[in-house]
């Protein structure tokens, strides 16, 4: 039933909340510059939208158990609470997540920054989430092999527009080629059709001949019929 799976995947939100908040507590005891604070910091980033992704699909989908009437109101009510805890949770994930992150440098130099972010001379000095506990050599070399990247990225775009461009070259010349040999295919097919009609008209011309010559063969020998028949009765009466 959706109703269960509904819960189902409030129990998975509910287990990825306390992961979250175990890999928190992990991260805390790593030194900020080692490589397991780090790798703990990516996955609970990471863990952390997917937990949102969550509550979003949870909150979406208890909306259209309540609109399609398939549980009684009591129970919309009982699992809009059971979303306001897991809502709770986060915003306990989120700033158990940012307490640790809060940069120290400030408070080296003594201009430690309050809790709304500003210090002591009332200027915002809070950093974005992703540069919180990151040195400055850390975030120039973050900066350089994201250019290098990207340099990279622009090599292989442009070689590969280059590739689409000698296609584009290839593609034309034969293009040409073979409108080419069109046009030689019609010039023969046409000079084929002209001496087609010639030769039609060459054996008219003959056919007309021959049957001349048949009428005049013909006369010529009832001629002769004519002829020997009227001879034939004269030598009798002689």
């Amino acid at each position: 039933m959706a109703g269960d799976a509904w819960l189902n995947e409030h129990d998975a939100g509910a287990r990825l909340a306390q992961d979250i908040m175990e890999k928190i507590n992990e991260r805390n005891k790593q030194n900020k510059n080692s490589t397991s604070y780090s790798k703990l910091n990516a996955q609970i980033r990471s863990s952390m939208k997917q937990f949102s992704s969550k509550l979003n699909k949870l909150r979406d989908d208890l909306m259209k158990l309540s609109t399609s009437y398939h549980i009684t109101q009591r129970e919309v009510d009982r699992r809009q609470i059971m979303m306001d805890n897991l809502k709770t949770k986060e915003k306990q994930m989120e700033a158990a997540f940012r307490h640790d992150n809060s940069d120290t440098r400030y408070s080296l130099l003594g201009t430690g920054t309050s809790q709304s972010g500003y210090n002591a001379w009332g200027i915002g000095q809070e950093e974005p989430e992703e540069y919180r506990g990151v040195t400055s050599q850390d975030i120039r070399q973050q900066q350089q092999s994201i250019i290098r990247e990207q340099d990279q990225g622009l090599d292989v775009l442009s070689n590969a527009i280059a590739r689409q461009k000698q296609m584009a070259l290839d593609i034309g010349d034969e293009v040409d080629a073979q409108n080419d040999l069109l046009d030689d295919i019609i010039d023969h097919t046409d000079q084929t059709g002209e001496r087609l009609l010639k030769e039609t008209r060459h054996i008219a011309i003959v056919d007309r001949k021959s049957n001349t010559c048949c009428y005049w063969v013909i006369i010529i020998l009832l001629f002769i019929a004519i002829v020997v028949i009227a001879a034939v009765p004269f030598h009798g009466k002689a």
